[in-house]
């Protein structure tokens, strides 16, 4: 397992956590908080944590709440809207924010404008369908307690004071619609995981850098040995652990499948890279204080939404346009061109292919993606800001996203868009796949990956849990008066304003 010449260590630990993105910095916390005493390792094969789809700069940044992501609430055959999907994502970003603001009361989190920010949301859209599309959708939505806030427009004038941009220069007459959330938010989710990991290790964790995870194997007891490699001088070691946690995004499931976990059977990955439009001219920014997104065009998949995000990242405002796709086969940014390749197993080469051939509004989005230019480029900013000039913008790549092909009946495969947790039968060792919504609902999928490997302390520890978590035990879907009182709470904590 060692490499030849290099050192080798032996050590044990109680939990081992794979990577250094945002996912394992909150099962992280969590684990210390009801069990100070254990030992635990995490280990990234970069330099520094938050460089993969954490970072900043690698996501949107969004606070996905269901504020305006169309996507979340599908319209039906027969002209209906389902908001149900809205409601669970919503409650699940409450979660989170409680948390966060549990965290801040406490010192592990620094002031929240360094990591959060209120940011309007709204979703907008053209012509006559969709405006009836958007209208019921904001009829049901603002009947809700969680959007009750929601407002909805066609008027140019009303539009313009949420959006400056949306309205300068466009035609006049346009038959448009908006709705504009105000208690929206945008996210540095890489300043989240940087302070939790410093947290993390004041706490005693121990983080080690540019260590790359080379194999997991099973013990005759039920222990796992987690096979290490330290890229800056090539010593190798094993650590014994009784747990193992992995948030490797893209190399998660490699690493499951080297541990030899029976349920990832049949899974793969679709990897997509995402570029975005960026601009700092304080001319645009200071006149666009929201985040706006479209509707994804006929037959395109719910990734290639457009949106039109202001942002704070690093303390400096900006704001992107995107995405626009890219087909690379990394799994990672950081990751090999031979990922995808080096991930076809006998069990995934059907569901693979069959998901490719369900899939051909994905192909063709790709496809337009790769060729189109900054003339291109510019052309579909325009449609969200009129006004647009090339000069003003620069493209920048994003973070590269592994979607989950997951197997279904016979040998047929499903491309989805979300995120899963994949967990052995007993809860020993445990992965994230997927992207968005992600980041926004680490805390609601570290809590599931709890319950799964901790079955038989669950009970205890979310009673220890809910003094940094008090929305547990509450179901925030049947309960929402409740569930938007905890919310209050942490809001004032996070600075962010009160919902009238």
């Amino acid at each position: 397992m060692n490499n030849e010449g290099a050192k080798s260590a032996s050590e044990s630990v109680d939990v081992v956590l794979v990577g250094g993105g945002i996912v394992s910095a909150t099962l992280a916390a969590m684990i210390q908080r009801v069990h100070p005493e254990w030992k635990l390792s995490v280990y990234e094969r970069l330099d520094a944590v938050a460089k993969e789809s954490s970072n900043g700069w690698n996501n949107a940044g969004t606070g996905h709440a269901a504020l305006c992501e169309l996507n979340y609430t599908p319209e039906m055959p027969d002209g209906s809207v389902d908001i149900t999907k809205a409601i669970g994502i919503h409650s699940q970003f409450m979660t989170t924010k409680t948390f966060w603001g549990s965290l801040v009361r406490e010192g592990a989190l620094r002031e929240p404008s360094t990591f959060i920010n209120n940011t309007p949301h709204m979703s907008f859209v053209k012509g006559d369908a969709n405006q009836k599309f958007l209208r019921e959708r904001h009829r049901l939505l603002s009947a809700h307690p969680f959007f009750h806030d929601m407002e909805h427009s066609e008027d140019y004038g009303q539009i313009e004071q949420w959006s400056p941009l949306l309205i300068e220069g466009r035609p006049a007459g346009e038959k448009i619609a908006a709705t504009y959330a105000p208690s929206g938010t945008d996210v540095d989710f890489g300043a989240v995981t940087r302070q939790l990991f410093t947290d993390f290790t004041a706490r005693g964790g121990s983080m080690e850098l540019e260590h790359d995870v080379t194999d997991i194997s099973r013990n005759s007891d039920g222990t796992w040995n987690v096979a290490v490699k330290n890229l800056r001088d090539g010593a190798a070691k094993t650590v014994r652990t009784k747990l193992v946690l992995v948030g490797a995004g893209g190399y998660t499931l490699k690493l499951l499948r080297k541990a030899g976990v029976p349920e990832v059977k049949g899974y793969g990955l679709f990897p997509v890279s995402g570029t975005f439009l960026s601009t700092e001219n304080t001319a645009l920014t200071s006149k666009h204080n929201t985040k706006v997104y479209g509707k994804a065009a006929e037959g395109a998949p719910p990734m290639s939404m457009p949106h039109l995000d202001a942002r704070i990242i690093d303390g400096q405002r900006t704001a992107l346009f995107g995405p626009f796709a890219g087909l690379v086969p990394k799994f990672l940014k950081e990751g090999s061109v031979l990922d995808l390749f080096a991930s076809l197993r006998g069990d995934n080469l059907l569901p693979i292919a069959t998901a490719g051939l369900d899939n051909l509004g994905l192909t063709k989005v790709l496809a337009q993606d790769l060729i189109a230019n900054q003339a291109k480029r510019i052309e579909a900013l325009r449609d969200f800001a009129p006004t647009a000039k090339s000069e003003d913008w620069k493209l920048f790549v994003a973070g590269q996203r592994a979607q989950i092909i997951k197997p279904a009946s016979g040998t047929k495969g499903t491309l989805q868009f979300g995120t899963e947790v994949i967990s052995s039968a007993n809860g020993s060792i445990a992965g994230v796949l997927g992207a968005s919504p992600g980041a926004s609902t680490a805390v609601p999928i570290a809590l599931d990956i709890l319950r799964t490997s901790f079955k038989d302390e669950w009970s205890t520890w979310e009673n220890e849990l809910r003094s940094v978590m008090p929305t547990l035990g509450t179901d925030m879907k049947a309960e929402p008066e409740k569930a938007l009182e905890l919310e209050a709470e942490a809001d004032v904590t996070l600075g962010l304003p009160k919902r009238v």
